[in-house]
């Protein structure tokens, strides 16, 4: 049975670590999907080491927008999918005039349907912490908690990462 895995944790928690250790283990060709664009130096160093990190067993997408569309499209040719990360996608859809509540359906949808592939999709946990003191910021943080949840819902599993530590929230030997 094909997996759907939800990693979850505040920044810098271990998730895309745990998530490329977990999805290494999977049969067949892998594909990392990276929604992040390089806007600057701090940003593209950060990608170029993240690069290295993944090794040459990872194929690469880079989709800071129309994740659906790629997950669809490429959801057969892979034992496994690993999408780093939720939380820039969003914020990539909240900067465009696309429609964000769309976006989530299109990509539920996507990752409910005849994607065959084990899928990771790693996404920061923004809702424990302050409450932002902007409207963008509370648009923000409640369509990134409604992306969580609603992916949490059709996930086979749930983790929630805390100072590298591993927390199962959903799934077997829970």
């Amino acid at each position: 049975m094909r997996k759907i895995i939800l990693i979850l944790g505040g920044a810098r928690s271990g998730k895309s670590t745990f998530a490329l250790e977990e999805g290494s283990t999977a049969k067949g060709p892998k594909a990392f999907v990276a929604t992040a664009e390089i806007l600057d130096d701090e940003m593209r160093i950060r990608i170029e080491n993240h690069r290295k990190e993944r090794g040459k067993e990872w194929n690469t997408y880079e989709e800071p927008l129309h994740l659906a569309t790629l997950v669809e499209n490429i959801g057969d040719k892979y034992g496994v999918i690993l999408v780093d990360c939720l939380t820039l996608w969003m914020s990539n859809i909240m900067h465009t005039d696309l429609d964000v509540g769309g976006e989530i359906g299109r990509l539920i949808s996507a990752i409910t349907g005849r994607v065959s592939a084990d899928l990771y999709l790693v996404s920061n946990e923004v809702g424990m912490g302050l409450v932002p003191d902007s409207p963008l910021g509370r648009a923000y943080r409640d369509n990134l908690g409604r992306l969580n949840r609603e992916i949490a819902q059709v996930a086979t599993d749930v983790y929630f990462m805390v100072a590298g530590m591993t927390w199962k929230l959903k799934g077997a030997n829970r």
